[in-house]
């Protein structure tokens, strides 16, 4: 442990101790060092540290926000000049970026000080962390389960204590995962909300966006006034919002909310029952301080939803895989990427120009569902993710799985696989965990998961709270609220931190 109790801090409140001189930034950046050390060989959260640059950085008389705070990004799309971005592939092992992304940009105004990059899922496309290029990430809560995905690297070190605010983005719920499998706070902002450029205007059609993670409801907040606003070239905008998130999330809630609630898959698959025990205990917890609740599921085709999201999944890494050649100056081939990525962009290539539009149609559909549903409630509220966290390695492909992938990687006929059922059926077994979180980035609603239930095997279980379009202030209000409550999971106390 450095000199002062680091870990027990926030991203806003190590900013207060430097701004007053209670600490010194040198001190800062040498306790963030020392528990990515000390914690990464375990958790393999951080694939990339920048010791030496985060040094250089904190010699300069930075202002702002999180001036001299320690922040990672993510390995993908987060962009730093010079620096690597793999995007968990080792198809990208050699790549350096050209420049700064516009969310990098802005990040680093706030006067935060990048420390390293962290581990993702091969590309962003699954809900756990565990790509073949640099290895699993693992839980800090219990190092046999995975801590989620995209973001899983990003959750695991600021659930750990490496740093108090971590870059993440969410295309799929990839902040919401995380944040419900390591006991922090996740806001996936409203489409639009924060920056996509330079090199893109959109990212995965506008269901993913960016932002961060946090162990406080106040540090998602002051990150997100910093960070969002108009950007040119961006698909697209969001009404600016008047006054400060930072304020909203100190600010109670007065009046009664009306509240709906699901805990019913949308894709009528099952659910667990801890999963459920949190969304109930909470509503329960709501409905006596006067609030109005009542159980109703969204309206919306989920598994027509499903369907049309995994559509996009294979025409995104089709293009993704074209543009490499590009990037590195070479065509990227089936052994350059996992064998579960080649299938998607075969699949890709076997998709045509109708059934994508005709796939994002069913987004606009649901967006227009929603936001009438938001007129008669104030939130939908939802189980974050259907099960508690895996352990490593339980959700690998079967022996028969990875055959009939090879088979297709192996002689192209991606495209019978989609006139025997095979994409309906994939959906199907590639959402079964995360069944809840897709419908905010297919909408481009505003969604959180709050940290409020520990399962009966120890482990960090989420809610998710989903509301209309540019509402994150009323997210933000809520969640303030909670974060006092009883329920409110602490990461500072995990027994397995303190105890090793």
């Amino acid at each position: 442990m450095g000199t002062f109790p680091y870990r027990q801090y926030d991203g806003v409140g190590l900013a207060e101790l430097i701004q007053t001189k209670q600490v010194k930034k040198e001190e800062v950046l040498d306790s963030a060092i020392i528990e990515i050390e000390k914690w990464n060989p375990s958790l393999r959260a951080v694939i990339h540290t920048m010791y030496d640059q985060a040094k250089r950085t904190i010699e300069k008389d930075e202002t702002g926000t999180f001036a001299g705070v320690p922040i990672l990004l993510k390995d993908i799309t987060q962009e730093i000049k010079g620096e690597p971005l793999t995007s968990g592939s080792k198809a990208f092992a050699s790549y350096k970026a050209k420049q700064d992304s516009e969310y990098v940009r802005r990040v680093r105004n706030t006067g935060a000080v990048f420390v390293g990059q962290t581990n993702v899922p091969e590309f962003a496309l699954m809900g756990i962390t565990e790509p073949a290029f640099h290895g699993p990430t693992r839980n800090p809560w219990n190092m046999e389960y995975t801590p989620g995905g995209s973001s899983g690297g990003s959750g695991a070190a600021v659930a750990s204590g490496m740093v108090p605010i971590a870059g993440a983005n969410d295309g799929g719920g990839s902040i919401r995962i995380p944040a419900a499998y390591c006991g922090l706070f996740g806001m996936k902002p409203t489409r639009g909300r924060t920056p996509a450029g330079p090199t893109h205007g959109r990212h995965w059609q506008g269901a993913s966006v960016d932002h961060v993670l946090t162990r406080t409801v106040r540090d998602s907040a002051a990150m997100l006034d910093e960070i969002s606003g108009y950007e040119k070239g961006n698909a697209f905008s969001v009404c600016p919002h008047p006054l400060r998130y930072m304020q909203y999330s100190q600010t109670p809630i007065e009046s009664p909310l009306t509240i709906a609630f699901s805990t019913t898959s949308p894709l009528g698959t099952e659910v667990d029952d801890d999963c459920k025990e949190a969304v109930l205990t909470l509503m329960k917890k709501l409905e006596k301080e006067g609030h109005h609740v009542i159980e109703k599921q969204a309206l919306v085709d989920g598994k027509a939803l499903a369907k049309s999201y995994l559509t996009m999944y294979f025409g995104e890494v089709a293009a993704t895989l074209y543009n490499a050649e590009e990037q590195l100056g070479k065509k990227v081939t089936r052994h350059d990427v996992e064998p579960a990525t080649w299938l998607l962009h075969l699949m890709g290539k076997a998709t045509s120009a109708q059934e994508f539009v005709l796939s994002l149609r069913e987004w606009d559909k649901a967006a227009f569902q929603m936001e009438s549903f938001f007129e008669q409630y104030d939130f939908y509220v939802t189980p974050t993710t259907a099960f508690p966290p895996a352990k490593i390695g339980e959700l690998e492909q079967s022996k028969g799985e990875k055959m009939l992938i090879s088979l297709v990687n192996q002689f192209g006929v991606a495209h019978l696989l989609k006139k025997v059922g095979f994409v309906d059926k994939i959906a199907e077994t590639s959402l079964l965990r995360t069944p809840f979180t897709q419908l905010a980035n297919l909408t481009g609603q505003p969604a959180m998961s709050v940290p409020v239930h520990m399962t009966k095997a120890g482990l960090p279980c989420g809610v998710q709270f989903m509301a209309a379009k540019g509402k994150e202030d009323r997210l933000y209000q809520l969640a303030g609220m909670l974060e006092k409550t009883k329920l409110w999971v602490d990461t500072t106390k995990n027994p397995t931190i303190l105890n090793k």
